[in-house]
């Protein structure tokens, strides 16, 4: 048998050893080499598109800063309200619109029949409430009134409250009323320009003619509203003191009470009072009912606990708010009489008041009785409305040469009928907006 001759122990260790570490290294050294090359070739890949995007972002146009849309949702929808109260693509009408709000309360339903003729105009809108408290006879005699007149249902601007609010006069009550008709007149479709509120006590001393051919010539953008900063006595009396109304949540009407707790004058936002009359734009109207920065939201429940709060929310709102405290105009469009100081309630107007009347130049005159027989020589001398009867206007000629139905618009100046009311409203106007510093007289 062939043998061989194991190696010597030394000879055999260091040949182990030795042929051990060259293949340990010849292993990992092929490994080691690829991923530095793997890491070489990512690096410089990545410096390339990086370097192209960059380069390809140098030639792309970027966006203005003018024309970059706002991050915040506010801004957006103050832009589109800036857009519609001027700055939209659809041209204005010459002839603009009006939006009425008349109201009463129990045993006013004769009284708001008669101011609704004595307002009417097929081109406007009108939103007509009788309160909770009038008996619910006297509610759907109105309604039953404006649905058989052969002129409403023609043209369908008339529309009437069904769902009756109880409305408390010194309380907060007011202020909802007036929101929720004007939420029906933008719902019915808000091709008008101003919002009127009226009640049943009020009267005009123009012919809507007379108010429109004025209006035509005015910046739409313009608020009527009577305003102060200068609360003075109201901030103990009104500001301070926390009054809670039934109204709000009764269906009884009852007084509003008091509460012994105070509240200091608010800090988040400035207080301004006025007259409860005002004509206001579109635009601000659908601010307030919309209330995209919150501050209407605010203000209205703050003013939920304030007496004779319509003289004090509007005022506060538009005041409060940069695009629109530099659109009013320190005026009420009505006559009214009052003591000296002021009470809760004006006088009661007469004949005695119809020349103070007239010489105010005012389109809007309150408070009337019933049935006062001012009432007939303002019909007669200034309106020229026969008992019953719609004040004449241009529109009953168009009437005559058009079959038109539903929605009616008067689109030319020309077809106005203006009467000597137009000069003298165009005179009052004209002095509110051309008086020595009109424009640093907003909103003080």
């Amino acid at each position: 048998m062939l043998e061989t001759k194991p190696p010597s122990p030394g000879t055999a260790a260091s040949a182990a050893a030795a042929g051990g570490h060259g293949g340990y290294h010849r292993r990992w050294a092929a490994p080691l080499l690829a991923s530095v090359l793997l890491s070489s070739l990512l690096i410089a890949a990545s410096l390339f598109f990086s370097s192209s995007r960059a380069l390809l972002l140098s030639f792309s146009p970027l966006p203005s800063a003018a024309s970059a849309e706002p991050l915040f949702v506010e801004a957006k929808l103050r832009q589109q309200q800036m857009r519609a109260a001027g700055g939209g693509a659809a041209p204005r009408r010459a002839v603009p619109r009006i939006a009425y709000l008349v109201s009463g309360s129990a045993g006013d339903g004769a009284a708001l029949r008669r101011t609704l003729r004595a307002l009417y105009h097929p081109s406007n809108m009108y939103v007509v409430h009788l309160d909770l408290e009038a008996p619910a006879t006297e509610r759907a005699d109105l309604a039953a009134a404006v649905r058989g007149d052969p002129v409403y249902s023609r043209f369908r601007n008339v529309k009437v409250v069904t769902r009756a609010n109880l409305v408390t006069y010194r309380g907060p009550t007011m202020v909802a009323n007036t929101l929720h008709a004007a939420a029906i007149l933008l719902r019915e479709g808000g091709e008008w320009d101003w919002f009127i509120n009226l009640s049943a006590s009020d009267y005009p001393l123009v012919t809507q003619d007379d108010l429109l051919y004025v209006l035509s010539d005015l910046p739409r953008q313009l608020n009527f509203i009577e305003h102060t900063s200068d609360i003075g006595w109201k901030e103990y009396q009104r500001a301070k003191p926390v009054i809670i109304d039934p109204g709000l949540y009764s269906l009884q009407k009852s007084d509003v009470f008091w509460i012994t707790e105070k509240r200091s004058v608010p800090t988040a936002f400035k207080l301004f009072t006025g007259s409860a009359w005002m004509m206001l734009t579109h635009q601000f109207i659908e601010y307030c009912i919309w209330g995209w920065d919150n501050l209407p939201r605010t203000v209205l429940m703050y003013y939920a606990n304030f007496l004779s709060s319509p003289e004090g929310y509007f005022h506060t709102v538009i005041c409060n708010v940069p695009e629109f405290r530099n659109t009013t105009v320190n005026h009420d469009l009505h006559f009214i009489s009052w003591d000296n100081p002021p009470k809760q309630h004006p006088h009661y107007l007469t004949l005695n008041d119809f020349d103070g009347m007239v010489n105010s130049n005012a389109p809007f005159a309150r408070k009337f009785g019933r049935e006062d027989p001012v009432l007939d020589k303002i019909d007669q001398e200034l309106l020229g409305r026969q008992p019953d009867g719609f004040v004449a206007g241009g529109w009953m000629d168009l009437l005559n040469t058009t079959s038109v139905k539903g929605s009616f618009t008067v689109e030319r100046v020309q077809d106005l009928r203006p009467g000597p009311g137009a000069d003298r409203l165009k005179k009052l106007v004209t002095g509110l907006l051309t008086q020595e510093g009109f424009d640093d007289k907003h909103c003080l």
